[in-house]
Order: structure tokens, then C-alpha cells, then sequence
């Protein structure tokens, strides 16, 4: 995939988006059930996609705020080898992260909290740098060439 033409399949890019944006739930919900789950009596999606729950007043909201910042770490690591290109982060990371706003919409309205734009937004920014910068460290790396002495 680093070298030669890239040509241009959208069946595989819908894949690494739905692959991107499952992984990226499943991690979220281990580290809500971690963080939160100890936390409430009843774990629900409300923690997922209400924007009320992403607060700084309490330490439940807190404990959002960090899963949701984890999550994205995360989600970095997943673009390492779901996307393999540095230049293809900011769009794969843009497109999770829109995503999941029109789910957020659909489930709990409009999220006017200021808190859950700047939390979802350094997500955003964190998932696409994080992501980039680890695939420009493997697309630097050394191609490993191995020597053969011929017995001629």
C-alpha cells in the first residue's frame, strides 16, 4: 500500500470506515464500563451519545471526559493499521468524529454544551495528529534489505 499506484476502491474505504468507527465504540464502551460503570448504578448509551454527560461538575463526568480522550488514543492506534497513511488520518478521524455527531443528534438533540465541542473536538484533533505521526514514523522507517553472500 506504501508504494505504486493507489487506486482508488470505495468498498474498501466504507470498510476502514465502519472497521475505524466499530473499533472506536468497542473502546469507548470498555473504558465507560471501567470508568463509569463503577461509578452508576446502570450503565446506558446516555453515556455514549447525550451531551449532558460530558460535564467538568462531577467526577462521573469526568470519568466520560477521559474515556472519550483515551478513545481516541486509541482510534490513532487502530488508523496505525487499519489506514497505514499519514495523509489519510485527518480524514478518516474528521469522518468518525461526524459520524458520531449526526448519531448524537439523532439520540439526544443538538449538543449545546460547550464542554462536549471542545472535549470532541481535541478527541478529533488528538485521534488525526496521534495518527499521522505514528504513520509517518512507520513510512520513515528503513526498508530491511538482507545481504546474501554467494559461494561462487
Amino acid at each position: 500500500m506504501f508504494y505504486g499506484a493507489v487506486v482508488w476502491d470505495p468498498w474498501l474505504i466504507v470498510a476502514q470506515i465502519v472497521c475505524l468507527q466499530c473499533l472506536y465504540y468497542i473502546t469507548l464502551g470498555i473504558l465507560l464500563s471501567l470508568l463509569v460503570g463503577t461509578r452508576v448504578s446502570r450503565l446506558s448509551l446516555v453515556y455514549f451519545f447525550d451531551y449532558a454527560t460530558i460535564t467538568t461538575s462531577t467526577v462521573t463526568g469526568w470519568c466520560v471526559i477521559a474515556a472519550i480522550l483515551i478513545s481516541s488514543v486509541a482510534g490513532a492506534i487502530y488508523m496505525l493499521y487499519l489506514i497505514e497513511r499519514a495523509k489519510k488520518c485527518l480524514d478518516f478521524s474528521a469522518t468518525l468524529y461526524i459520524i458520531h455527531l449526526f448519531i448524537c443528534i439523532v439520540y439526544g438533540g443538538w449538543p449545546s454544551s460547550i464542554t462536549w465541542w471542545i472535549v470532541n473536538g481535541t478527541g478529533l484533533a488528538a485521534m488525526a495528529l496521534l495518527g499521522e505521526y505514528l504513520c509517518i514514523r512507520r513510512e520513515l522507517r528503513e526498508i530491511p534489505i538482507t545481504r546474501y553472500r554467494s559461494n561462487v
